[in-house]
């Protein structure tokens, strides 16, 4: 260990000759970690899995369960699909002109196409003069 660390400081006085010894010890623990951790490395490096091990890998091609699916042809999954969102499409418009016949149906009522209602549910009293009253659904003196 003693002559590792001669050589280390023969290097560093001929490298650094102006350096602060506290530098010099960074350098020789720095050069000191990588060494340890170079020799690290290629020591894992035999442990690593070399062959299949046959005992961690029970299934073999007769053991796995094979699927046996035709192939779809893009085509017709193209134009089922096609189809499918035509009719849904279809479906949406009859139920929506279902909604607009119901929503028209409801504003033939008097309250919305007379004009003498001004919006009341009910066509508002008219009043005498002297009676007349301020609305405070329509704003009119009635």
């Amino acid at each position: 260990m003693e002559g590792i660390l001669l050589s280390i400081n023969i290097i560093t006085n001929f490298v650094f000759v102006r350096v602060p010894i506290r530098t010099k010890v960074n350098m020789i623990l720095r050069l000191v970690f990588l060494m340890s951790f170079g020799i690290l490395i290629m020591s894992n490096q035999s442990w690593a899995q070399s062959t299949r091990d046959p005992d961690l890998f029970d299934q073999t091609s007769a053991n796995v369960k094979t699927s046996k699916r035709k192939k779809k042809d893009s085509k017709n999954s193209y134009k089922y699909k096609i189809n499918n969102a035509v009719k849904e499409y279809e479906e949406l418009m009859k139920e929506n002109s279902k909604k607009y016949a119901k929503r028209e149906k409801g504003m033939k009522k008097p309250q919305y196409s007379d004009p003498t209602y001004f919006g009341h549910k009910k066509k508002p009293k008219k009043r005498r003069l002297g009676k007349r009253k301020m609305c405070k659904e329509c704003g009119i003196v009635h």
